[in-house]
């Protein structure tokens, strides 16, 4: 594969607005051309101006394009339908519509599913309806009679501002038939509540002492945004070096020049410190973009963004497709994460996207981690990418050490799950007043739940998989399709009462095992799963904090970025779990990111802490890497397995998962599409093959991998081998993964 640096450019321009009275409208639907409508006489309509057309049947939002795309056919200008009307919504930016068509080009999705993302807020396009509350009218007498219900709505409604009638009710601790008996009296008043707006970020709020290693660091993220230009800047920093207050330099200075940022975070519902420190620096919250967001206020921050009053957005990996108008720097945090990888509709790799996005902007790009991804590890080495290293952490202390537990001589004892040296480790560190972290990447309480008496394993209905026990909630759960029962009696096969026995840990089981040896231990477990509410998990990420929780069980969220300064140990559960993934190319290298941020959790602030890592494969590279804390060598050895074996980013991968609800139509389809692949000498189609979770949602799944060198034009390869693909039946899907990182 060309890297995305040299491949960028490549894109034609679309042509300019052929002006008259028809333009060019994209529909957010799985088709990638404009259809053309007569534009009605009024206000002129230019590029990016969303409308409602007729669109087949219904009436729907469109985007007005500066020019067709994809295949048009001449049509009848007395066919033409005319616009119906013009949405009251901020255009979109020329910029986005050329980000959208790159994004469309390179993932070979549909452009009107690509715009789709660029419309993620449907309230957005809603017409305003303004909002009314009370407040209290200056020098009105009081009312003849004061309850004492009164009383308390007149107390709160003394300071003058403007409350909606619920809002007031609930603070006085009366019904709203009170407030309206006020409004009859004269005390208050009806009037229109005003749109609440964004503060904007100070940055010179507060000045920050650095390091040398930082204040130089600092100097090199400032000088790529002064420079005003596009470039990519590798921030490459220990766990706890300061690599955020670092980058908030850059974000300052940006922000100063009069230019929008963005943070990109892989999990933004769990980053109450991140917000903090935000605040601290900025003397504001930014604005936050994520789908715990509710419809209203996503509809009021896309304008926001789109008007130009939200100055720094923190958001996930859709907050990249918002309306910016003066973008002028992203930053990538944890740029190694899966999570910044979608795998729904248009698949696209958010980090890369983000380099594409600062390109067409002509803005730097900033990617920061502890643990970079190979490909921007090998960029950084060709000089591609800028490359800044902090070495060590801003408090002075050394890096965790870490150890192996080799579970083949150091077994646990039957029935448990932590091996006697974890334990002795995690009672010492509760004797000195420390926190403990254990760490498992496996939510539920067991993978497996099977009958003692005829061995059957509770399979998923729809899946080829195992139903997950959640004993909390007393369910089985399927971690792909969502399907749910209750935690049974009795086998569901032979119907032996009390057979059921839970095979393997889940953290649940973990926490039920440290519950037993530690009855005085105040504990957390943190799991998607089981903490309900965006406040729920920020709460409890608070308590940890404050060192109200004594020992901390989680899975992979406990990894991403957190600071607990009493945390002194760390204990991996499971460290083989990532290595069971002989299919994925990509194990080894998540499995180091992995172990390597969360036994970097420990010992951040005062004492140097320890990790512990249970494993059956010590001798592995990457248990090796990980208890040396040698970085290189693990990058060393990956970098030469890629090389060897032709994988990013030394080549190019793409995979056409064919699935269908008759098992014979998915294996045909998929046989009679590989035999259709054009011949090449460079681009290798590999399978069909059965996918590794062969049913998922009742479909039945085969895979395809195209792999190339570098240099080939993967897309175009793509391009002509569908224009060869007969009509396939209705229910048959191919799906199309350019770069892709799930393997299942």
């Amino acid at each position: 594969m060309e890297s995305l640096l040299d491949i960028l450019g490549n894109g034609a321009e679309s042509p300019a607005s052929a002006g008259g009275a028809t333009v060019p409208v994209l529909m957010p639907v799985a088709l990638g051309q404009t259809y053309d409508y007569l534009v009605p006489e009024g206000p002129g309509i230019g590029p990016g101006h969303f409308v409602l057309v007729p669109f087949g049947p219904q009436s729907r939002i469109g985007i007005v394009w500066d020019g067709p795309q994809g295949e048009q056919k001449p049509l009848d200008r007395k066919k033409l339908k005319a616009l119906t009307s013009v949405i009251d919504a901020p255009p979109l930016p020329l910029i986005s519509l050329r980000f959208a068509e790159w994004v469309a080009r390179y993932t070979l999705a549909p452009l009107g599913m690509v715009a789709r993302m660029l419309m993620s807020a449907d309230s957005a396009f809603d017409a305003a309806k303004p909002r009314f509350g009370v407040r209290l009218v200056d020098g009105a007498p009081p009312p003849g009679k004061i309850s004492p219900a009164r009383a308390r709505a007149l107390h709160f409604a003394a300071d003058g501002l403007i409350r909606s009638k619920s809002e007031l009710a609930q603070l006085a601790g009366c019904s709203t038939g009170v407030i309206d008996g006020l409004v009859l009296a004269g005390s208050l008043v009806d009037v229109a509540i005003p749109e609440r707006g964004f503060p904007r970020p100070d940055p010179s709020h507060t000045a920050t002492g650095f390091t040398d290693d930082q204040a130089q660091a600092v100097m090199g993220l400032v000088s790529a945004v002064d420079a005003d230009n596009f470039s990519v800047t590798l921030l490459d920093g220990v766990t706890g070096s300061g690599k955020t207050e670092v980058y908030f330099e850059a974000v300052g200075r940006a922000l100063a020049a009069g230019r929008q940022a963005l943070i990109m975070l892989p999990e933004i519902a769990l980053t109450s410190q991140f917000l903090d420190r935000f605040e601290r620096r900025f003397g504001v919250k930014p604005v936050e973009w994520h789908s715990a967001l509710s419809p209203t206020e996503r509809g009021r921050i896309w304008k926001g963004v789109a008007r130009g009053d939200v100055r720094c957005v923190v958001g996930a990996r859709s907050a990249l497709f918002l309306p910016y108008p003066e973008l002028g720097l992203i930053v990538v945090d944890e740029e190694h994460d899966q999570g910044y990888k979608q795998d729904d509709r248009v698949h696209y790799q958010g980090r890369d996207m983000c380099v594409v996005r600062g390109n067409l902007g002509k803005f730097p790009v900033v990617l920061a981690s502890a643990t970079p991804s190979i490909e921007s590890h090998v960029n950084a080495q060709q000089g591609r990418y800028r490359h800044i290293v902090l070495p060590g952490r801003y408090t002075g202390v050394d890096m965790p050490d870490v150890s192996a537990i080799d579970l083949r001589r150091e077994s646990p004892e039957p029935g448990k799950w932590l091996a006697p040296r974890l334990v002795a480790a995690m009672t010492e560190t509760l004797q000195n007043g420390q926190q403990s972290l254990l760490f498992l990447n496996r939510r539920g309480y067991a993978p497996l739940t099977l009958c003692r008496s005829c061995g059957h394993r509770i399979e998923c209905p729809q899946c080829t998989a195992w139903l997950v026990e959640h004993r909390f909630k007393k369910r089985l759960d399927c971690h792909h399709c969502g399907f749910s029962l209750s935690l049974p009696e009795k086998c569901p096969k032979c119907a032996a009462p009390g057979g059921l026995v839970a095979c393997g840990p889940g953290v649940e089981r973990v926490a039920e095992e440290v519950a037993e040896r530690f009855p005085s231990a105040r504990i957390a477990l943190l799991s998607s799963d089981l903490i309900p509410s965006l406040i729920d998990m920020r709460a409890m990420i608070h308590r940890i904090e404050a060192h109200e929780i004594d020992i901390i069980i989680g899975t992979q969220i406990v990894a991403k970025g957190h600071h607990f300064p009493d945390l002194a140990l760390v204990g991996v559960v499971d460290g083989d779990l990532g290595l069971a993934h002989g299919a994925d190319p990509r194990a080894g290298e998540r499995t180091f990111q992995l172990l390597h941020q969360v036994t970097g959790r420990a010992g951040r602030a005062l004492a140097v802490g320890r990790g512990l890592v249970q494993t059956h494969m010590p001798e592995h590279p990457v248990m090796a890497a990980i208890v040396a804390g040698d970085r290189e060598a693990f990058l060393n050895y990956e970098i030469k397995t890629r090389q060897t074996g032709v994988l990013p980013p030394y080549g190019r991968l793409a995979a056409v998962i064919i699935s269908a609800r008759d098992k014979a139509l998915a294996e045909r389809t998929a046989r009679d599409i590989a035999r259709l692949a054009p011949p090449s000498e460079k681009i290798k189609v590999l399978g069909p093959a059965e996918a590794p979770i062969a049913v998922v949602r009742g479909r039945y799944r085969w895979r395809l991998l195209v792999k190339a060198p570098r240099d080939a034009d993967m897309q175009g390869y793509l391009r002509a081998w569908e224009t060869d693909i007969p009509k396939l039946k209705s229910d048959v899907r191919v799906t199309l993964d350019i770069d892709p990182y799930n393997f299942f």
